[in-house]
């Protein structure tokens, strides 16, 4: 199986593909039409990537079968164009949720104790104790948590640690979970904002958490409360942000901001970033040796499975749901030709395949096929089923 790599990735990754006889083409700097360019001229079955972005370009450039994001988030690929063309995208969950919890907690105690003006100011020969002798202090403080997947996971034992109580919100929440990790469950964001001196985010991004940490949330949080986002810049609404820093002297440690570049290096200068109580680091969550072995480990694996069995684990663009209407459950002997006979029917019937599966029985002999169609069966389609002597028994369940 071809595979390029187009971001920095581990040797023992790199080593580990090439083991299992997958030809490695290794090109960490491939970016826009430098990448369409190498996916043409290698013609990669599959596409491994970081920070790269995986456009409609890239995607129809090459006979790809599967894009696979190693990491935890996947918006920097064209997914909807990924479904349509019928190629596969996976990604690497979970991996690196303790180097981001470590990030934020690192994230939390600098906001608290000023560290990163107390090295300026250091550096530059400027001695003020007196000033940065004054902090708050962490224990007892409540930390909120909006998102309570891996990452924010990560971060309870954390907090405890340091002696925070924990309220969470998150959709998929439930009270039993959330007596099982030890936090107070709360209904919406704007409640942890209402309740916490501390606020960490930690939300995927899609259509329904875009934006969703804005003005009114600002509002109900504390005045000098803290807020952290090593999630995705565009969960945020920036300028809500940084009008709550400017008005209620909130201090925010920020790993991800709207608009960032995409690679490793280059110009970016958010407005945000030259607020007094702002502190950026350049989305770094992931970028500890431990997380990147395991990430890497992942996404060899991803591939190594689908090489060997054609399924892909952790796919993140197959439907969650079909337009089948109905299955028809075909009994028969294990013989060549009855699938192929049933699916002619069921194209001269005008009907759609969603799903199917076959299965056979012990000893070899017989078999159920379930199709899950789109559409009515008609009495005509299941009879030029049956007409096939290997035909044992057919039913039809409504979906």
């Amino acid at each position: 199986m071809r595979v390029l790599i187009a971001d920095t990735f581990e040797q023992a990754g790199l080593d580990a593909l090439r083991a299992a006889g997958c030809e490695v083409q290794y090109e960490p700097g491939a970016k826009d039409a430098a990448l369409v360019d190498a996916v043409t001229a290698a013609a990669p079955e599959v596409l491994i990537v970081r920070s790269t972005k995986v456009p409609e370009s890239v995607l129809r450039a090459g006979p790809l079968k599967l894009v696979v994001r190693a990491g935890a988030g996947y918006n920097t690929i064209d997914v909807a164009t990924a479904s349509r063309l019928g190629i596969y995208v996976a990604n690497c969950p979970g991996k690196n949720s303790i180097a981001v919890a470590e990030l934020a907690f690192g994230l939390i105690a600098a906001l608290d104790r000023r560290i990163a003006d107390n090295v300026a100011d250091l550096r530059a020969g400027v001695w003020n104790k007196s000033e940065y002798g004054k902090a708050r202090g962490l224990f007892g403080r409540t930390l909120g948590l909006i998102g309570l997947g891996g990452i924010g996971s990560a971060m309870v034992p954390r907090a405890q640690a340091f002696g925070l109580p924990v309220v969470a919100w998150s959709r998929s929440l439930t009270d039993e979970r959330a007596a099982e990790l030890g936090v107070t469950r709360v209904d919406s964001p704007l409640e942890v904002a209402r309740q916490a001196d501390i606020v960490s985010v930690h939300l995927a991004l899609n259509d329904k958490t875009r934006g969703l940490i804005g003005a009114e949330f600002f509002a109900a949080m504390r005045d000098g409360g803290y807020f952290v986002n090593t999630s995705r810049g565009e969960v945020v609404d920036e300028e809500a942000l940084a009008a709550a820093v400017r008005d209620k002297g909130i201090r925010a440690g920020l790993d991800v901001f709207a608009g960032e570049p995409g690679g490793g290096k280059g110009e970016f200068r958010p407005a945000i970033a030259d607020l007094p109580g702002v502190y950026g680091t350049h989305h770094i969550g992931a970028s500890t040796d431990q997380a990147q072995q395991a990430i890497a480990t992942e996404a060899v694996r991803i591939v190594t499975v689908f090489a060997s069995t054609g399924e892909v684990p952790n796919v993140v663009n197959l439907a969650r749901s079909s337009p089948a209407r109905c299955a028809v459950i075909i009994r028969h002997l294990d013989r060549p030709g009855v699938l192929a006979t049933a699916l002619d029917a069921i194209s001269r019937g005008g009907l759609n395949v969603q799903e199917m599966e076959n299965v056979v029985f012990a000893g070899g002999e017989a078999a159920v096929a379930r199709i899950n169609l789109e559409g009515s069966l008609t009495d005509e389609v299941v009879q030029a089923i049956g007409a096939n002597s290997s035909v044992l028994d057919i039913q039809v369940v409504a979906l």
